[in-house]
């Protein structure tokens, strides 16, 4: 039997049912053919190869490229020339990236478990941290005042230094830092010694310095420079100098630790509850993180802080004072919260300093204590005397 089947075409460069040429070879056995029809047969002209692309354009060696719905542009596949199976589909239609079909087999993919709540910070460096200052303070409190005074003193210094180098670096504002420090640490000891009246004459030469302190440099900034220098004395020294003159009184450490023991706990307060059961915020364009709940925690732990330190702590002292001492405690410290969570949204930082792990720098752990210290003086000093 030769290479033909029944019924298949001939192929490209097929003289005839042989290869001796026409009317040479025998027809195939079948009804399909006869001897007389096969010597009839017409050579069938050569097909050129089919080039990669198509069209009816000319090669530049007189033969015409095909063109039309059967022969595409697209160039075919490498399977075509292999004797592989095309797809059923045309080349151009196959996606590119095809999304891969679902395995039945595969195992479902476990769903992510809900993050927990983050702290925020290093709780074990801030915890350390705040155990070491607390030490500190007791420790010069309790047995030497003018030591505590000297605790003041510094961290009045430092905040000032982060607060002017923030300035500086975030804003291009120059506040005079050696008469701020200067003036500032004078004023601490000044009410420490002199009360009142000594607090407000040291803030008045500190103003006056840093008035002088910039005429030394260029006029250019100069307002926007002292006025920065006069809110610095204002805030940090100043308010911190109401701590020194509540050492002044005969139960002068009780009140300080009365002080600090309230505003630790409205922030402890604010923080826990805050933190487990905050859904309402309080101030979502100045402090993101505080809320509602929160400062019903604070309101709450400090009531009953102060109520206990009143009544056990404060000569001459009652629970009921304590619980508005409390109240008033988580006002100010949060407000005080606020405003420099003000400051440094507006100098674009998260905290003033790094120098306390955990915690930030001095000023982000002053920033409850300067405005609290005023209110709780006033307050003691209405219910208890000035001692």
């Amino acid at each position: 039997m030769n290479d033909s089947s029944w019924g298949a075409p001939p192929q490209a460069g097929y003289w005839g049912p042989s290869d001796q040429g026409p009317g040479q070879a025998a027809a195939p056995a079948g009804p399909a053919y006869d001897a007389h029809s096969a010597q009839q047969t017409r050579p069938l002209p050569i097909v050129p190869d089919v080039p990669e692309h198509g069209g009816a354009q000319d090669d530049g060696q007189g033969a015409a490229r095909l063109s039309g719905p059967l022969f595409r542009d697209e160039p075919f596949r490498d399977d075509t020339y292999r004797g592989e199976t095309p797809s059923a589909q045309p080349y151009a239609a196959v996606p590119q990236n095809p999304e891969p079909m679902p395995d039945a087999q595969q195992p479902a993919q476990p769903q992510p478990q809900p993050q927990k709540k983050s702290a925020g910070r290093d709780l074990s460096s801030a915890i350390g941290v705040g155990v070491g200052l607390g030490v500190v303070i007791i420790a010069s409190l309790f047995f030497v005042k003018a030591v505590f005074v000297g605790v003041i003193a510094i961290a009045v210094v430092v905040g000032l230094w982060e607060l002017t180098t923030r300035l500086q670096e975030r804003k291009g504002i120059k506040a005079p830092l050696v008469p701020l420090a200067i003036g500032g640490a004078a004023m601490v000891v000044a009410g420490y010694v002199r009360g009142a009246e000594g607090a407000w004459i040291a803030m008045a030469l500190t103003a006056l310095a840093v008035l002088v302190w910039r005429m030394t440099e260029p006029p250019e900034g100069y307002l926007r420079d002292v006025t920065a220098g006069l809110f610095a004395a204002f805030y940090v020294p100043f308010l911190a100098t109401f701590v020194a003159m509540m050492l002044m009184a005969d139960d002068g450490p009780w009140r300080v630790l009365t002080f600090l023991l309230l505003t630790v706990v409205s922030d402890t307060g604010a923080y826990a509850v805050g933190w487990r059961f905050g859904r309402t915020k309080l101030a979502p364009r100045i402090s993101p993180g505080k809320t509602r709940e929160g400062l019903l925690g604070a309101v709450g732990f400090a009531m009953v802080a102060g109520a206990l330190c009143m009544q056990f702590l404060i000569d001459d002292g009652s629970w009921w004072q304590g619980l508005l001492l409390g109240l008033a405690v988580a006002a100010s410290a949060t407000l005080g919260d606020l405003g420099e969570s003000m400051i440094k949204r507006d100098l674009g930082i998260k905290d003033m300093g790094t120098l306390l792990p955990g915690h930030g720098g001095i000023m982000d752990r002053l920033d409850s204590l300067l405005p609290t210290a005023p209110v709780v003086w006033l307050l003691l000093v209405v219910f208890v005397g000035s001692g």
